[in-house]
């Protein structure tokens, strides 16, 4: 490799990172983007804030550098910067440790909705990640600052606004946006609370109908912006597709593209699986029925090998169709059954949770995810629920599509991207429980 590729580094600044901490694909996207980046040579680094939560998966934290002080709205906070131990030649794991912002329960949250302070302790998260980049380009690394979402999205709006030196004013920052349906919106008064100059309250940079929108902020400063699949970069340009944004995204012009998520093809292998009863490939499927049956003793499910399965391992949300889940026929009428792994809003869990109760032997519910659930569920399945309302890509259908469960999803974003209607998933178009019910 040349001496100039060994020093192009990237910097990725999450909220979430698979397994430390996700409540989504978010998490899972971000890590399999900086391992790919390792091994194609590149000095890749990821930084997370260190959540209660992370130290489960935690074995060994050393200093990444001193402890060092960021100020904020006049007020100034100590920061330290750990790094995961035992690196084994992957990208650099680092986790921003501010223990009144982080050493909490949840990510966002706790039973009770919203952190109150969510707006300053991801403003603090982006601005001390930029220290830890000024000393990463001390280093001689050749840095990419790559943030994610709107947790992250005001780091390219500090850099530009806050810095007057030398060390980073040349860094550039790309933001991509995995769901642009969540944007960080607060109300005026937090553009002082979190250190920003008052000319940023203005709709040409971060105020729109009334709030400051943090993802905006970012659009506006980042240098290159991209989203997660080129079908949902162009629905984000539109007034149906671009969450409020998309004359945003429409000024960006060539500054914004969208580029396909992928998996990890090396973890998702039907053929070297360690969580599933049997492997079997495309060539062999033979002990894919016996991962069958052991899904439907798992789910207290009668085994019936010719009664094809429908699974969905998703969050129990609006977003990801459950308003056509809750409102179909086919769950009640078809000589079929269905199994649901994943959790989200109440309502939701609990119509599904009634449905199991009047049809046991049809249908399944466990709002308990894990990723070794997940594995066997499509392994054991027949098919793959994903009507989403939107999806700016989805990973579980190019996953469900190695294990030989077929996709029923909506012709949206990067689901119309990686499904051949008929060939590798089905597709419908129309967002009503009828047309789900005709396509299932």
């Amino acid at each position: 490799m040349p001496a100039a590729a060994a020093n192009v580094g990237s910097l990725h600044l999450t909220a979430e990172l698979w397994p430390f901490a996700r409540t989504g694909g978010l998490g899972q996207a971000v890590a399999d983007i900086a391992k790919y980046q390792a091994l194609a040579g590149v000095r890749a680094h990821v930084i997370m804030p260190l959540y209660r939560m992370a130290h489960e998966h935690i074995d060994e934290l050393i200093p990444f550098a001193d402890p060092f002080t960021v100020r904020m709205n006049g007020v100034d906070e100590e920061v330290r910067c750990w790094e995961l131990g035992g690196n084994d030649g992957g990208p650099r794991t680092l986790f921003l440790d501010h223990p009144p912002s982080f050493d909490r329960p949840g990510i966002y949250g706790d039973e009770g909705g919203d952190y109150p302070d969510n707006d300053r302790r991801f403003a603090l998260f982006s601005l001390a990640s930029l220290e830890v980049a000024r000393r990463l380009q001390r280093d001689g690394i050749n840095l990419v600052l790559h943030a994610h979402d709107w947790h992250t999205a005001l780091a390219p709006v500090y850099l530009r606004t806050r810095t007057h030196d030398n060390e980073l004013d040349n860094l550039p920052v790309v933001l991509t946006v995995h769901n642009g349906g969540f944007q960080g919106h607060y109300g005026p008064e937090t553009l002082a609370r979190i250190g920003l100059p008052e000319y940023l309250w203005s709709v040409d940079y971060m105020e729109w109908y009334g709030r400051l929108n943090y993802l905006k902020g970012g659009l506006r400063f980042a240098d290159m912006v991209t989203t997660v699949s080129p079908t949902h970069a162009v629905e984000m340009r539109s007034e149906v597709g671009g969450f409020g944004l998309h004359d945003v995204f429409q000024r960006l012009a060539e500054r914004f593209v969208g580029i396909r998520n992928g998996i990890d093809t090396v973890l998702w292998d039907p053929a070297t699986d360690t969580e599933i009863t049997g492997h079997f490939d495309a060539d062999n499927l033979t002990l894919k029925a016996k991962c069958k049956a052991a899904l439907q003793r798992h789910w207290n499910l009668p085994q019936r090998a010719r009664v094809p399965i429908f699974g969905m391992s998703a969050r129990l949300v609006s977003q990801k169709g459950m308003d056509l889940i809750v409102g179909s026929e086919s769950l009640v009428s078809l000589g079929a059954q269905f199994i649901f792994l994943g959790a989200g809003e109440a309502r939701y869990e609990n119509a599904l949770r009634e449905l199991a109760q009047r049809y046991p032997d049809r249908i399944g519910v466990n709002t308990n995810f894990t990723d070794k659930l997940e594995h066997r569920l499509l392994a054991g399945a027949n098919f793959l629920l994903m009507p989403s309302l939107y999806e700016p890509c989805g990973l579980t259908q190019m996953r469900s599509q190695r294990y030989g469960a077929l996709p029923v999803a909506r012709r949206v974003g990067g689901l119309a991207d990686t499904i051949i209607d008929g060939v590798t998933g089905f597709l419908f178009d129309i967002y009503t429980p009828a047309e789900f019910d005709q396509c299932v």
